[in-house]
Order: C-alpha cells, then sequence, then structure tokens
C-alpha cells in the first residue's frame, strides 16, 4: 500500500502569495516522478499559519529517489526560478529567501482507504 508525506510548513502571513506563487510555477514538476501518487497543497483557513503539502507515493524508495533527485535539485537552485523576483535586491544568480520560516516532515502508512462509491 502507498505512503505519504506531509510537509508541514510555517509561513508567515506576508509570505503566503510568494508560496503559493512558487509552488504554481513548478507545476508538473514532481507528476512524472517514479511512484508518485497525489499531490496536494493546503492553505490554512484558521487559527495557523502552517500550509500542509501533501505527497503520495507508491512506496519509500519511490519517494526518497524523488528526494535525492529532482526536489533537490530544486532546492538547490537547480529548478524553475523564473518570476521569483519578490525580494528587494535579488538578481540573476541569487536565490529568493524561503517563503516557509520553519518546515517538518511527517511521515505516514496508509492503511486504509476509500474513494466514492461507483
Amino acid at each position: 500500500m502507498s505512503i505519504v508525506k506531509i510537509n508541514v510548513l510555517s509561513v508567515p502571513a506576508e509570505r503566503r502569495e510568494v508560496l503559493e506563487q512558487r509552488f504554481a510555477a513548478r507545476a508538473g514538476a514532481v507528476e512524472n516522478s517514479d511512484g508518485f501518487e497525489h499531490f496536494e497543497l493546503l492553505r490554512p483557513v484558521e487559527g495557523t499559519d502552517q500550509y500542509l503539502v501533501y505527497t503520495r507515493w507508491r512506496d519509500e524508495e519511490s519517494f526518497q529517489a524523488w528526494m535525492k533527485g529532482p526536489m533537490q535539485a530544486a532546492h538547490q537552485g537547480g529548478g524553475p526560478r523564473g518570476g521569483e523576483q519578490d525580494e528587494p535586491g535579488a538578481q540573476g544568480g541569487e536565490r529568493p529567501r524561503p517563503a516557509a520560516s520553519d518546515s517538518t516532515l511527517w511521515s505516514f502508512d496508509v492503511v486504509q482507504q476509500a474513494g466514492p462509491a461507483q
């Protein structure tokens, strides 16, 4: 059965739009990864500043392969960065500052699941 990884991102209110724009700019970056099954970016509605980045994978090995390849390249400046001119003074090769102030990764095994009745 699948595994779920939830990245919990603490995002100050003034950085929410930046975070959402960055995820939108990377649309399609994970979908072609071997073992990838599902992605959702969940915006907090009330009482917290924590976004949840929900991904589901075939197995731990698929997730780790993505972490060591495409995800690592994107977070080290090898991925798409167009449109990230939100930082005063950010020029050319400078990395923009992170939108999140903190990040925690939660891991789960899918024990049971259900979908709409057919």
